[in-house]
């Protein structure tokens, strides 16, 4: 388990985020996906607009268009004994994340949430490409936001999935 509590630095760029940048929400999800580090972590989230993500998507990626959250593994070179182990950047895209709530009847907080555990456990080296890594992925996911008080944000597809084979 971790020492200390991890170092998480929200900050917001774009004025969209006013009213929906629940910074204390943003950082108890961090902490959730953050809780199984040894030593003391450290990570940035962003929180930005599609604009922005997309200029980071097509540079670091070499994918055209915003996406809801991109993941910035940070220098895995050694640090100063009990210094924090700067994990690296999460950046959440707003009007992205705000229509994929909308469009999935969710509240956005619940979307928000999911996507900073979502961001910290690929800092953490969980990945989706496979399926055994997404399923992997998904039940950590959901496990930690049920911790958080938010619903399975897989259910429905599972549940779509499946009544799609009958």
């Amino acid at each position: 388990m971790a020492d200390a509590a991890p170092e998480i630095d929200i900050r917001a760029d774009a004025t969209l985020w006013d009213r929906d940048a629940d910074y204390p929400q943003i950082a108890r999800a961090a902490e959730a996906a953050l809780a199984a580090i040894d030593g003391v972590a450290e990570i940035s989230v962003l929180l930005t607009d599609d604009k922005a993500v997309a200029v980071l998507n097509e540079k670091w990626r070499g994918k055209e268009g915003p996406t809801n959250v991109l993941s910035f593994p940070g220098d895995d070179g050694p640090t100063a004994p009990g210094a924090p182990v700067f994990l690296g950047d999460i950046v959440l895209a707003f009007e992205t994340l705000e229509r994929e709530a909308a469009g999935d009847g969710k509240p956005f907080s619940d979307h928000l949430v999911h996507l900073v555990v979502h961001g910290v456990l690929h800092l953490r080296g969980y990945d989706h490409e496979t399926d055994d890594e997404a399923a992997e992925m998904e039940a950590l996911e959901t496990e930690l936001l049920a911790g958080l008080g938010i619903p399975d944000p897989y259910r429905e597809d599972a549940e779509i999935l499946d009544s799609q084979k009958r």
